[in-house]
C-alpha cells in the first residue's frame, strides 16, 4: 500500500457478476482476514461510494483488465490491491506462455517476443484463438504424443482435456463456445506423474514474502479432478532469502523457471503490475519417458493458495524474528473438526450444491 497505509479501507471485489457464492464469500473472508493482519478497517464488498471515505485497498477475485476498469476501482499501482492488473484479458491467462500457430489469429496487444523469451522454461505448446488454429496446432503436436488442451481462463484444474488423436481433440474443441475461444486456449505436451510446484511472491504494505510449495488435487462429487489445497514454505524477503533455505534440486529449478517467466513478463508487458505473483511449474514425464519441467501459468490474482499466504503474513507480523514458516490451504468436500490454529475461509456449498470447506493454517518451517 502506498502513502499513509493506516488510512486505507480494505474491500473485497467480485469481478464476475455471475461468480459462485463460495468464490464471493471466500474472497470476502480473505479481505477481512487481511485487514485484521494489517490492523486496517474492513469495508466489506466494494461499492463506488466507498471511495468517498478515503483510499481503498482492493482484494479482487480476478486479475483486473483494462485501464478504465482499474481507474473506476481506484487502482493505479500494485500498492492498491492484492492481485494484479493487465491491459488485455489474455495477458492474465495461460495463453501468453506459448507462441501462436504460424499465421494464427492474434488478439490485440499480443507480443510474440514474450513466448520466444520463455520458450526454454515452458512445455512444448501452442496457443490458439480460433478453432482452425487449434486444429492445425493439435495435429502437429499429436505427432509427438498426447496433448493436453486447456482453456486459457480456466482455473482449479477445470476446462482441460487430454487428447490422444486428432478426432478426440476435434470432438472436445467442437464443444467450446465462441467467447471461450476469444479468450484463448492452450495445447501442450501432456505429462504423466506430474508434481505441480507453486512459486511466488506477495508484497503487502511494503512487506515482501517469497515461497515455494506443492498443490494437491482431489476428486469432487462429480468425479472431476480439482484443486484441493497447497503446502507452502514461505520466506521473509525475496527469492534470495528463499533460496538460502535448504531446498531440493527440483525446487530450485522450479524457482529459477518462475523467476525467468516473471522477469520476462515485466519486460514485455510493462504496463501490467501485480502485488501477488504466483506461478505453477509442472514437473513430470513426457510420452517418451523424459523428465520435463515447465511453467504452466501465472496467477496475478488471489487464488487457492492465498489463504496460506495470508496465514504466513500473520505469522511474520506476530513474530518479527521469524525467517520462514510453513503454511497450508485446504479445499475439501467433507465437513470435519479443524485444528485450533486453522482459519475457516468458507464452509457451505459449491456451485453444484456439494459441500465445500476452505481453510488455512501455519506450522513450523
Amino acid at each position: 500500500m502506498s502513502a499513509d497505509p493506516q488510512q486505507r479501507l480494505v474491500v473485497a471485489h467480485s469481478v464476475d457478476p455471475a461468480a459462485a457464492d463460495h468464490e464471493v464469500q471466500g474472497n470476502l473472508a480473505l479481505a477481512r482476514w487481511l485487514a485484521e493482519v494489517q490492523n486496517l478497517a474492513f469495508g466489506g464488498a466494494f461499492e463506488p461510494e466507498l471511495r468517498q471515505r478515503g483510499l481503498l485497498y482492493l482484494v479482487p477475485t480476478r486479475t483486473l483488465v483494462g485501464l478504465e476498469s482499474a481507474r473506476q476501482l481506484g487502482v493505479a499501482s500494485a500498492d492498491d490491491l492484492l492481485g494484479g492488473f493487465v491491459e488485455h484479458a489474455f495477458i492474465g491467462g495461460k495463453a501468453i506462455a506459448h507462441p501462436l500457430a504460424r499465421g494464427g489469429l492474434a488478439p490485440e496487444g499480443w507480443n510474440p517476443l514474450f513466448a520466444e523469451k520463455v520458450r526454454d522454461v515452458v512445455l512444448t505448446g501452442v496457443s490458439a484463438f480460433s478453432l482452425a488454429d487449434a486444429h492445425r496446432a493439435g495435429a502437429r503436436l499429436l505427432a509427438e504424443g498426447p496433448v493436453r488442451a486447456k482453456l486459457a481462463e480456466a482455473c482449479g484444474g477445470l476446462g482441460q482435456h487430454v487428447a490422444r488423436d486428432l478426432d478426440e481433440l476435434d470432438g472436445w474443441l467442437a464443444g467450446l463456445e465462441e467467447r471461450q475461444l476469444a479468450l484463448g486456449l492452450v495445447l501442450e505436451a501432456n505429462l504423466e506423474r506430474v508434481v505441480t510446484h507453486s512459486v511466488g511472491q506477495v508484497r503487502v504494505n511494503g512487506f515482501l514474502m517469497s515461497y515455494h510449495g506443492h498443490q494437491h488435487q482431489t476428486r469432487n462429487r462429480r468425479g472431476e479432478l480439482v484443486y484441493a489445497g497447497s503446502d507452502l514454505l514461505v520466506a521473509r524477503g525475496g527469492y534470495a532469502e528463499l533460496l538460502a533455505l535448504d531446498l531440493a534440486r527440483e525446487v530450485r529449478q522450479a524457482i529459477e523457471y518462475a523467476r525467468i517467466f516473471d522477469t520476462a513478463a515485466a519486460i514485455f508487458f510493462p504496463a501490467c503490475f501485480a502485488s501477488r505473483r504466483n506461478y505453477d511449474v509442472a514437473q513430470g514425464v513426457d510420452s517418451r519417458g523424459r523428465e520435463r519441467f515447465g511453467v504452466l501459468e501465472q496467477s496475478w490474482r488471489v487464488g487457492g493458495a492465498s489463504s496460506a499466504e495470508i496465514a504466513a503474513l500473520e505469522a511474520f507480523r506476530a513474530e518479527p524474528g521469524l525467517a520462514a514458516v510453513r503454511a497450508s490451504s485446504f479445499e475439501i468436500h467433507e465437513d470435519k473438526r479443524l485444528p485450533d490454529n486453522s482459519r475457516v475461509i468458507y464452509r457451505g456449498h459449491d456451485e453444484h450444491g456439494d459441500f465445500l470447506l476452505k481453510y488455512a493454517m501455519t506450522g513450523e518451517a
